[in-house]
């Protein structure tokens, strides 16, 4: 069986293709078997006021995507033109890798993994921007 599998925690939310579900009171696992279902860990949700910097900016797009709070064909270009922009910024080559996958994932109409790839910025945005010159 091939697909996404979710480990869920006790309580743990999920939004899956526009549903909320909740897990019990118990670990818990899902195999989702269908291919371009939309889903989105409510405990990684970067919700609108947290949407502050470049890439939260970006994965918050997705994110909207996921949640089917916006269509994928319409916002397809300013994304992809947005992830042009970060790839002015992250030089680096696991930044460039990181930025190739959520470009190739779009493309692919595959938001979770676009998602997934940008997510990986996170980090080294925070440091970029705690990092203040005198």
């Amino acid at each position: 069986m091939s697909g996404l599998v979710l480990k869920l925690a006790p309580k743990e939310r999920v939004l899956i293709n526009g549903a909320v579900i909740e897990n019990g009171d118990r670990r818990g696992r899902l195999s989702i078997v269908t291919q371009d279902a939309n889903i989105l860990r409510l405990r990684d949700a970067i919700h609108p006021e947290e949407a502050t910097t470049p890439v939260r900016r970006v994965c918050y797009a997705a994110q909207l995507v996921l949640s089917g709070d916006s269509d994928a064909e319409t916002t397809r270009l300013s994304q992809l033109r947005r992830i042009e922009e970060l790839s002015q910024i992250f030089t680096d080559r696991d930044s460039r890798r990181a930025l190739a996958e959520a470009t190739d994932a779009l493309i692919a109409n595959h938001h979770y993994k676009c998602l997934k790839a940008l997510r990986t910025l996170l980090p080294r945005e925070e440091r970029l921007m705690a990092f203040r010159p005198q």
